[in-house]
């Protein structure tokens, strides 16, 4: 095939839209990706990229995408996630389906974040279709990073890509990102024993424990906030947040169980399972009794902080390109599983957050071309 065959940007972008990859925790919710993965492959195929399809475990209609042009195990990834956040549909002014023009800007789900990255990076690599390449370029499409991250913990099962640097096309604003916190939620479980709330001998209060246990939690983020400080960061220490407790059924009851959830927003340098470790060390130590029980586990994976040093090659040459300093940013990306590949990575898209996972997401125009330039400087920076 030729590359002539290609649809147009616009009419990629209108493609990816149309073909619904809603990731979400509930059951009800949840779809597929490969619709958007085997679109993305034929493209990249016509363009001579060898093409690797992946398939989730456990998830028959979902699968990573691997795209190569050229050979080797160095060069360069250009990388986003292929799923989208559910919508509300009574909220926008267009079918969230359907690409829909004005206002000189692309309407749509998944046009900002980040489906709108794809065909900016098919456009770059038409320029470098037919020439030799000294170090390949690889065009990786993920599953399921808006909720378990499992289409990048597969490709660090498998370690794959092999390469030398990653650009993920998240959106940035045109600027690239070396640093971003982490991501934890947590769940912790205080089993008691009810009874009748007249004498407190017949029973253990889990609501008295988790009082307890929540004043821990409290004293442990404040001796954190104190142990640890990055000024890249707009919010420059690390957060905890209690999210939501539910418990016990009725006053005259003693309460038998509790449950509190939280998150836990870590700056690099803080690993995720010395963390877990330390507040279960603590919470151990301070919730205690003959009729108490606790138990804690995570309800995601987690997402361990990522952070590129400012002197690497690939934070320079992204610098020298979008002519903005590398910044930092508060969401969290697949770029801690790609570091653990073995590559350099920045965090650089079209696109804005305050447009991601709203009504009428939209990826302005005026963006378009800038990105497919500095995708281009990438590639020839490191392939060529």
């Amino acid at each position: 095939m030729s590359i002539r065959a290609l649809p147009d940007l616009q009419s990629q972008l209108q493609q990816l839209v149309a073909s619904p990859s809603v990731s979400a925790t509930n059951p009800k919710l949840d779809m597929g990706n490969r619709g958007v993965i085997d679109l993305l492959a034929a493209w990249l195929e016509t363009l001579g990229f060898n093409i690797q399809i992946m398939p989730i475990e456990g998830h028959p209609n979902k699968a990573n995408l691997i795209a190569t042009l050229g050979q080797g195990d160095g060069g360069l990834v250009l990388a986003g996630h292929t799923d989208t956040v559910p919508y509300d549909d009574d909220r926008w002014k267009s079918d969230p389906f359907k690409l829909s023009e004005r206002d000189n800007r692309f309407y749509g789900l998944g046009s900002t974040d980040m489906k709108g990255f794809f065909p900016l990076a098919i456009e770059a690599a038409k320029a470098f279709a037919g020439k030799p390449l000294q170090q390949p370029l690889i065009i990786l499409a993920t599953a399921d990073e808006e909720t378990s991250m499992s289409g990048a913990r597969a490709l660090v099962k498998a370690g794959l890509p092999k390469a030398r640097y990653a650009i993920i096309g998240e959106p940035t604003g045109l600027k690239p990102i070396r640093m971003h916190k982490g991501m934890m939620m947590e769940r912790l479980r205080i089993t008691g024993q009810a009874g009748h709330s007249s004498n407190p001998a017949y029973g253990a209060s889990a609501l008295e424990a988790m009082h307890t246990a929540m004043s821990e939690i409290l004293k442990l983020r404040t001796e954190w906030q104190e142990r640890y400080k990055n000024p890249g960061f707009a919010v420059e220490v690390p957060t905890l947040n209690l999210g939501c407790i539910h418990g016990g059924d009725n006053p005259n009851r003693i309460c038998g169980h509790t449950e509190l959830q939280f998150d836990l927003r870590p700056l690099p340098g803080m690993p995720m399972d010395a963390l877990r470790g330390e507040l279960h060390q603590r919470l151990k130590n301070v919730v205690s009794g003959e009729k108490i029980q606790l138990e804690m586990d995570s309800l995601i994976g987690g997402v361990e902080a990522f952070e590129e040093p400012a002197q690497s090659d690939l934070v320079q040459a992204a610098e020298k390109l979008t002519g903005h300093s590398a910044e930092s940013v508060a969401f969290a990306t697949e770029a801690p599983f790609l570091q653990k590949l073995g590559m350099q990575t920045i965090v650089l898209g079209p696109g804005d957050i305050d447009q991601a996972h709203q009504p009428d997401e939209y990826l302005g125009l005026e963006r378009i071309d800038p990105m497919v330039e500095i995708l281009k400087g990438m590639i020839g920076r490191f392939c060529l």
